[in-house]
């Protein structure tokens, strides 16, 4: 699949007034849709259980602290980091993940899109 760059300072004015898990329910809705495209686990209280997987692989998910994380190019990331676009994402025991993404819940980068970006770049891996 093509590379799809992000404009990460795209802002839906619908989503202002929404929540993290609501914006992430519309990504899944959307994203369900796709081939190869499934959600979540049959264990709740696991890593990824509420993810968005292709091919069984995690693309994209809201962690604890209700940031939106996706899977990315490592230099992708980087270059997302330093347009202060989004974190190294921690999954809790201080060692950062060179290839996740974590997005702030107020942030008004396109989740859709980076999330579609995510899809794509793991059916690369796969």
């Amino acid at each position: 699949m093509a590379k799809r760059q992000v404009d990460v300072t795209t802002e839906d004015e619908m989503e202002d007034d929404l929540t993290s898990e609501e914006r992430y329910a519309t990504i899944v809705e959307v994203l369900l849709g796709y081939p190869e495209v499934t959600f979540g686990g049959s264990d709740k209280r696991s890593f990824g259980a509420s993810a968005l997987k292709v091919r069984g692989k995690i693309f994209a998910m809201i962690d604890s602290k209700d940031e939106f994380v996706v899977k990315l190019p490592r230099q992708r990331v980087d270059n997302l980091i330093a347009a202060n676009a989004g974190s190294h994402f921690d999954p809790g025991h201080g060692r950062l993940m060179k290839e996740w993404l974590a997005v702030e819940p107020m942030s008004t980068a396109d989740w859709l899109a980076l999330a579609k970006e995510a899809m794509e770049f793991v059916l690369s891996k796969s």
